[in-house]
């Protein structure tokens, strides 16, 4: 037993989409987060899912149901109901509306004691069914989702707010990035990780450094991802004329080289529930610029630790890249507050995470015993 704590724990987490994104990082993160503190923990997915995947990889027990369609959700609700009943668990907490509808109504026949039903997304929620109907309690992954919460009609009462976070990072001491894609060590990097979805903004990025590069800046953009906009984000690049700036990596394991060997990180996205590539930039003491909403204003400090601009506005976003394209120690004094501010607050840490989520656990548990 782990002396961090006196009370072990069961929990069980349920996830019924079957990629493997922000969400689903999250949920591998906060498992080893809570394992590292002594808890035993579980997951039911649907069969052959990326989040399935990368559990069983790390020595986590996976229950595979299917759930999607009618005829899933009948005979998930009672496979479910058998798994938490041999389970005897302290705790399942849900991820998605389908997995929660299912899960959580087949933890309220067996008598779970405590369910949980975490929120990830931007967009104001739908039906309280899946939030107050079915789980008794709520967890938000930053104080914007929170705040759609709260204006939804969930009670404070029944919503804490556990911060997204992400392993420890720091700047690598050299990077393979510059002479895996031939960038002169003169030239500014400015680097995007993300999905390469419409939401993201990448189509908003690319026009603001062709206009920049037409301006005579020696910079070179470097997108990390792959998705649905690559073939047109690559077309645009050449009908812009900056294709010989911008580099599409693909897919990346290493991340913190990617971050290393850059100068600048930007992301222009449409919505974001936190934002937890601003945090890994951050961490690896990376100025960043970032769009005024969702959740990135409570990671970047505008004027001090990047720069925030409105979505949509191609021009204050390629004004702001310009200013530090141009501008090697506003660069530098930006990235080490930033750094400085990611280090320096437990939120962002996946101990401080787990820290987090296990307190709210243990006080609904001890409330929901009294009733």
């Amino acid at each position: 037993m782990n002396a961090l704590t006196s009370t072990r724990l069961r929990i069980v987490h349920s996830e019924a989409a079957t990629g493997f994104g922000g969400q689903e990082h999250r949920i591998l993160k906060e498992m080893r987060g809570m394992r590292d503190r002594g808890h035993h923990l579980e997951a039911i997915c649907q069969p052959g899912s990326g989040l399935a995947a990368r559990l069983s990889q790390d020595g986590f027990q996976v229950h595979e149901v299917p759930m999607d369609g009618m005829v899933n959700y009948s005979t998930g609700i009672w496979r479910i109901r058998r798994i938490l009943r041999d389970g005897r668990f302290d705790v399942l907490n849900t991820h998605s509306r389908r997995d929660t509808v299912i899960a959580a109504l087949a933890a309220r026949i067996v008598r779970t004691p405590l369910i949980v039903r975490t929120r990830h997304l931007a967009k104001p929620p739908g039906s309280l069914w899946s939030y107050t109907g079915l789980p008794h309690k709520v967890i938000a992954i930053s104080g914007y989702v929170a705040q759609q919460l709260l204006d939804r009609g969930v009670s404070q009462n029944d919503l804490e707010l556990v911060f997204t976070a992400v392993p420890p990072m720091e700047r690598a001491p050299s990077s393979t990035l510059r002479e895996e894609l031939r960038i002169p060590d003169e030239a500014v990097v400015v680097c995007c990780v993300g999905h390469l979805r419409p939401q993201k903004g990448h189509d908003l990025l690319l026009p603001a450094i062709a206009r920049l590069f037409a301006g005579g800046a020696d910079v070179h953009l470097v997108l990390a991802g792959e998705g649905s906009q690559l073939a047109n984000l690559k077309q645009m690049s050449v009908a812009l004329g900056c294709e010989s700036r911008v580099h599409f990596l693909g897919r990346r394991n290493d991340i913190n080289n990617v971050l290393s060997g850059s100068d600048i990180f930007a992301l222009a996205t449409e919505f974001e529930a936190l934002g937890t590539s601003f945090i890994e930039a951050s961490a690896c003491g990376l100025p960043v610029v970032g769009t005024n909403v969702g959740g990135v204003p409570e990671v970047i400090k505008h004027g001090e630790t990047g720069l925030l601009v409105p979505f949509g506005d191609v021009s204050a976003l390629a004004d702001s890249l310009g200013r530090l394209i141009g501008d090697q120690e506003l660069r530098r004094r930006m990235g080490e507050a930033g750094r400085a501010y990611i280090h320096g607050e437990r939120k962002f840490t996946v101990s401080g995470m787990a820290t987090a989520m296990e307190g709210a656990y243990l006080r609904w548990l001890a409330q929901l015993r009294r009733r």
